[in-house]
């Protein structure tokens, strides 16, 4: 990113002294380290001889904005030495004095070494920057940090959505960086996924059929434990095959794993939410898709997020199932109210808070599925008897 940045500043810098002297200007812009100073032929500063070359620290940094404001302190300067009203006096001060705020791209280079000085440099910490750089990249890295700059990109987001709030949460984060007072409450505004559309989820028998049209046996294999065990992407890599062994197949996940780079390096893969165990709804996929028999998809990557855009593109593109690989973990997580497992146990096993499981989850239950909860309440013998 810095290295980008230099390359930039370096064209703008060649692109002003052009227009400088195509003007007759008389005066050229020149940068030391990552300040920026005005060069030409003036007046001695002790009023005796002859006008020589000389240079003028601006005390501006080398940034697009420092540029634009040194080019224009070049063109007055030139301006006054040709009517020969040139002070040294007058001229420093208005130069020095004058405050340029830094741009968005140095900014953002900046509060990128912050962060990675804060917490090392890991496939988590990398997979977070990532999220922070979608919303970065919306900011134009050659504009002067401020409100308005920060301001304009939230409004450009659609109200009440997960985009909106996401992108008032990293740029409050990147004004309070940068000493810049923004103030986004009222924007944020309210988004919740108790207001998010309900997705039509497969049914079971959709579930089932399409995992046996699926020809690689390790794909296969996956897409079985992620619909009997309701996993994330990435947590099929992170399985302990020994769990499996034994019946009903209760599923353990590690916290982390040893794995391989593209490179051939040794990672550590780390999951979300840290180890634990997931019980099969229902047992009888792990029966009968013989999930004991382990076989992961061999493929690298440095982030678990990776692995998760491998899944996604495999199921999509090769084996053409019809819906996203998440929706199974949707809807072992509708399953297992539909058979009355406690809310909180639900919670535990997918790996996330009860509150999240029920703004969600009980969001999504359809007609259908109230229906067989009903039929499954009514066949039970211990229930209570009409009064006669």
């Amino acid at each position: 990113m810095v290295k980008v940045l230099d390359a930039k500043i370096q064209a703008k810098l060649a692109e002003a002294n052009e227009r400088l002297r195509a003007a007759n200007v008389g005066i050229t812009i020149l940068q030391r380290n990552n300040k920026l100073y005005l060069r030409g032929v003036l007046p001695p500063k002790d009023g005796k001889g002859k006008p020589k070359r000389q240079e003028l620290a601006t005390g501006v940094r080398a940034s697009a904005s420092g540029i634009r404001f040194a080019e224009t302190e070049a063109r007055k300067i030139g301006a006054l030495v040709d009517c020969k009203e040139f002070s040294w006096e007058t001229v420093s001060h208005s130069v020095r004095d004058e405050v340029v705020p830094p741009t968005v791209g140095e900014v953002v280079a900046r509060f990128e070494e912050h962060y990675f000085q804060r917490r090392a440099r890991t496939p988590q910490s990398e997979t977070t920057w990532k999220d922070y750089q979608k919303i970065f990249r919306l900011l134009p890295p050659e504009e002067p940090m401020g409100v308005e700059v920060l301001l304009k990109v939230v409004l450009a987001t659609a109200p009440d959505t997960r985009t909106r709030q996401r992108c008032c949460m990293v740029l409050t984060r990147l004004a309070k960086f940068a000493g810049v007072d923004l103030d986004v409450k009222p924007y944020q505004g309210s988004y919740s996924p108790k207001r998010v559309t309900p997705r039509h989820l497969p049914t079971d028998e959709e579930i089932a059929h399409w995992r046996n049209q699926i020809e690689h046996p390790a794909w296969r294999w996956a897409y079985g434990m992620m619909a009997c065990y309701g996993l994330r992407n990435h947590e099929v890599f992170l399985v302990d095959p020994d769990s499996l062994r034994d019946a009903p197949g209760i599923v353990t996940l590690l916290e982390d794993k040893p794995t391989r780079s593209a490179d051939g390096t040794v990672i550590t893969l780390k999951g979300k939410t840290g180890a634990r165990r997931v019980w099969p709804c229902y047992p009888e996929w792990w029966e009968i898709w013989r999930l004991d028999e382990v076989v992961v998809p061999e493929v690298t990557a440095r982030r678990s997020s990776d692995l998760g855009e491998r899944l996604n593109h495999y199921f999509r593109r090769w084996a053409k199932i019809p819906f996203p690989p998440y929706d199974l973990r949707h809807c072992w997580a509708v399953r297992t109210l539909e058979f009355g497992l406690d809310v909180s146990l639900a919670a535990a096993q997918m790996g996330h808070s009860v509150q999240v499981h029920t703004e969600l989850y009980h969001h999504w239950i359809s007609e259908r599925h109230h229906q067989r909860a009903f039929e499954l309440l009514m066949q039970r013998h211990d229930r209570p008897a009409a009064p006669n």
